[in-house]
């Protein structure tokens, strides 16, 4: 297996021992990514902003990764308040277009840096 790691400064670093993403052979697993801003490293406010930055932030690791958000296959969204689904769901449907991709949405009882959204996914690399 031959894993290589996945690193852009348009997104925010990882902030423990981890990989913004990681490839391995025909795929890029992102880690999950809160809605920080990745100049400030501030929360966006908001749950609607939260997942607009996390979005631009999945995309953004994703073009580091040479391939984008037409190549996501599976996605996975959490929630600190399932009650925001309808909100987040609007938003994320206008950053994928048909066939969507698969996606589990779960709430947690909390996010790192209190977060209101932190969204995964797993891509092709072509």
């Amino acid at each position: 297996m031959n894993k290589q790691s996945v690193s852009t400064t348009n997104a925010p670093g990882a902030i423990g021992p981890y990989s913004q993403a990681v490839e391995v052979g025909d795929f890029i697993y992102t880690s999950g990514q809160l809605g920080l801003d990745p100049a400030s490293g501030e929360l966006a406010e908001g749950v609607e902003r939260q997942t607009v930055q996390s979005l631009r932030n999945v995309q953004a690791i994703l073009e580091a990764a040479g391939t984008g958000m037409d190549k996501v296959i599976k996605t996975t969204v959490f929630l600190k308040d399932l009650g925001d689904f309808v909100k987040v769901n609007e938003i994320y449907s206008s950053f994928f277009t048909e066939p969507y991709p698969a996606r589990s949405a779960v709430e947690v009882a909390r996010l790192p840096k209190d977060g209101l959204v932190e969204i995964e996914v797993i891509a092709l690399k072509k």
